[in-house]
This record gives C-alpha cells, structure tokens and sequence, in this order.
C-alpha cells in the first residue's frame, strides 16, 4: 500500500476538505442512509446511490477490506399512510416497493451494500439504547413518548453550523406539550391499534422508533460506535444527522459517530430543485426505461457530487452521447486489472471528481480510436471505477440492459430483447437479399422501416451494422 494515492474528501464536520486517514486502515466502514419504502425512488434519490457506489467502489481499489451498510427504512408514518390511502398492508407496502426499489439501483449499475437492514429487524438495538440515553440522563419520559434532550449535549449544532435557535426556526419542529424544549426530539412514540407498534419498557403500551434512532441502531450493529465515513444527501445534515450524532456518541459515551461525512447535492431540473411540491419529480424507473440506467448514471455523475446536479431537457441526450463516444473506443476490449490509469484514480481521490476522471475517460477513448489497443483495455478497465462501460460496444449500441436484482424478471427482459434483436438482424437480411436483387426500393423501405423504429443501419465495406438511435 505504500504507492497508495491519497485520497481527500469534503467533510461537512469540518467544512473542508480533509485527508482521509481511517480509523483502520484495514478495514474501512461506510453507512449511507437508504430509502424510506413507501413509493418509488426519484432521480434525486438515485444521485446518492449513484454518488456513494463510485465512492465505495474507489475505497475497495484503496483498501483490502470494506464494509458498505445502507438501511432500509420501513417503518415510518410516510409507510403508514401510504398503505392506508392504497388499502394493502404495511407489510405488502415494504415488500411491493423493496423489489421495484432493487430493480431501480441495479438499473443503475449500483453493487449491492454489504448489508441492507431493515429497520424492523433492529427494534430491540434500538430499544436498548433508548435505555442507555435515559440512564444516562439524555433522555426522558413523557406522555408515552421518549424524547431526547437537546440541552444534554453542548456540542448539538456542530454539523449542520447552525445556532440552536436557527435550527429551531428553520426546522418543521413539532410543538408538543410534553416536550421539555421545542428542539428534543422523539426516540420513541406510542402506536395505535392500526399502527406498527412493539412491547418496551418505556410505557404499558405498543409503541414504535423514531426514524433517527433507527440509523443510529443499525449503523452501531455493524459498524461499531465509530466507523470511518457517513454518506447521504444534503437534505439529511438536519436534523437527521445532526440528531443520528447526538444519540449515538451520548449513548456511546464518545466523540465522534463518523470521522467523515460525506453529503451530495439535490438534483434540479433546469433552475429549480427537484420536489413533490414542485410537482417536479422524475422516478428513476421512468428516466431508466425511457433512457437507459446507465445513461441515467453518467449524466448524474457528469456534476461533481456537491454541486447541484443540473438535469434540463437535453441532459440525458448529452449523457448518451458521450457514452456512446466511450463505447465505440471501447469496442470489444476486455478488463484488466492492472491496467489502472493514475488520472483517472487522482481524479477520483480529489474528492470524488468524477467530471474529472469522465475527461480522463475521453483521453483514453481518443488513444483507442487512434488505434492503442493498451488506450482500450485502460479504458475499459477504468471506467469500471464509475461503473460504466460493462458491455461491448455491441451491446450498448444494440439495447442490452443491464441486469436488474430481480433475476428471473431481468432473464425476460433481455430474452425480449434478444427476440427483437433477431428480428432486426432478419430484416437487414431481407435488406440485403434485396440490394443484391437491385430491388433498391424494397431495400430503401426496410431501411426506413427500421429508422422509424429507432434503428440506425451504418453500411460499411465489412457489412451493414446497426445501433439504436
């Protein structure tokens, strides 16, 4: 490891950009705050998931060992309502919207966590340290609800920078009476009889978490007190965050939950942020069948991660465009291990400057179109790093699409695409029969069929190719 670049990243603890130096070099540990299940993930869910896929797939070229964890939350009044407005149960909810939600990163090109708890599998975690905080005298009782007590920790407010009376007004705090201070918020809320609820020692009747307890539960079971980096969206820094912090090291008894957080920015659609109330959200399954998960991915990480990621009409074209470029270089070129491109490691190892390591990316590419094979195979192996560039060119330019978690549902995917391929290839066949017939108008009709589907044919001295448009 001796050769090993260094790799910086911008902590929102600090406010700047820091070495990463792990608590164990041998072992890196990363959490990232994953999906709420009541609907579908959007573009800007997807751009964490995205964002911290290239951020582990870097950290594993680094180090010999990491652990990736990234929740599942599915139990939440969001949860709660949604199964009731569409009359399904809580359970057929989660289930129903875990499986689409597999179905939506693995589009995307995104590896799979190390672990993916679920919230409810982790209640007693959670119950146990609710306890530890109100022995500790950083939690109380009150009115059935166990709320934490802000004024217990002097340094509440430092990853977020903000004053306590600025989180207070600029956060949806709930006014309670049973609250000893506005900004103490809930570990746990008594349940009705229609709601999720659990037996605990805190009241005589069925309650169930606060969603920051959650994080702060599943983060501890597999990654110890401390681990080394916290990933998620801007969004969450507070109260989230703020709150994960201040449960888990006042439990603990330490200083720090995370070393690192790391924090992308929101996706906007021309000048505005993405919102429901907005009634501007694009689901990432729309953008996917209509564009590709892998187009979807490079023009999510065409922005440096903290910058707003700028998504207007033409953003998905350009994304194509330049995957198209890259996969023509790439041609049929095979992964190589060893063949790692310095440049495009640096760029990574800036604080994940993907648009950095994409230009990268385009050097290799014109290397290979001027005939360096060597330019091909660091190309391909490279763009790995981003998880891009998976298939052949052939591939890419034919339609396949990536494999989704559901194995059985992705195999009838790409078999209906297989039927419509051989079916392409039947009528460039015909095409060609024709031409060599001097039927030039039957030909010139089979031509013109195929583009008004989408389909381009390139004649070449080798034969007529296709690609999709």
């Amino acid at each position: 490891m001796t050769d090993m670049p260094e790799l910086r990243l911008h902590n929102t603890l600090s406010g700047t950009k820091e070495l990463f130096v792990p608590l164990d070099p041998s072992h890196i540990r990363v959490y990232a705050c994953g999906p709420t299940v009541y609907d579908r993930v959007h573009i800007g869910n997807a751009r964490p998931i995205v964002v911290f896929d290239v951020l582990v797939r870097l950290l594993r070229h680094l180090y010999p060992r990491v652990t990736y964890v990234r929740n599942i939350t599915d139990v939440d009044d969001k949860i709660i309502n949604r199964a009731r407005d569409k009359n399904i149960g809580i359970g057929q909810l989660c289930n129903d919207t875990i499986a689409n939600f597999h179905d939506d990163v693995a589009a995307l090109g995104a590896l799979p966590p190390d672990h993916e708890p679920r919230a409810t599998d982790f209640i007693a975690d959670m119950i146990q340290m609710i306890g530890h905080l109100i022995e500790k005298g950083h939690a109380y009782v009150a009115d059935g609800h166990v709320l934490f007590s802000v004024a217990t920790m002097p340094a509440y407010g430092k990853l977020s920078g903000r004053s306590m009376d600025d989180m207070i007004a600029g956060a949806r705090v709930e006014v309670a009476p049973y609250k000893r201070d506005p900004a103490d918020f809930v570990l746990w809320k008594p349940s009705d009889d229609d709601q999720p609820g659990w037996d605990n020692p805190f009241s005589t009747s069925r309650g169930r978490p606060g969603w920051h307890i959650e994080c702060s539960a599943m983060a501890r079971h597999y990654l110890g007190e401390t681990f080394d980096i916290h990933a998620g969206g801007i969004d969450l820094v507070f109260p989230h965050h703020e709150n994960e912090i201040a449960q888990s090291c006042c439990a603990h008894g330490t200083d720090i939950m995370a070393k690192y957080w790391v924090h992308n920015g929101f996706v906007t659609m021309g000048d505005e942020k993405m919102s429901k109330s907005l009634g501007n959200l694009v689901m990432a399954c729309d953008a996917i069948k209509t564009h590709r998960g892998e187009t979807v991915r490079a023009a999510l990480l065409a922005a440096h991660y903290r910058a707003p990621a700028a998504l207007p009409d033409g953003a998905m074209t350009e994304a194509r465009n330049v995957l198209d470029r890259l996969y023509r270089a790439v041609g049929d070129a095979s992964f190589d291990a060893g063949a790692i491109d310095s440049g495009v490691v640096a760029a990574l190892c800036d604080d994940l400057n993907t648009p950095a390591a994409m230009a990268r990316l385009h050097e290799l590419a014109g290397a290979a179109n001027r005939g360096d094979g060597d330019a091909a195979i660091a190309l391909k192996t490279n763009a790995r790093l981003l998880g891009l560039l998976g298939q052949t060119a052939d591939q890419w330019a034919k339609g396949v699409v990536s494999l989704s978690a559901d194995l059985s549902a992705s195999t009838s995917m790409q078999a209906d695409i297989e039927v419509v391929n051989e079916e392409i290839d039947l009528k460039i066949a015909a095409r060609n029969q024709a031409r060599a017939d001097r039927d030039f108008a039957a030909a010139d009709a089979i031509r013109d069929e195929l583009a008004a589907g989408g389909v381009i044919l390139e004649d070449g001295p080798d034969g007529t190719i296709w690609r999709r448009a």
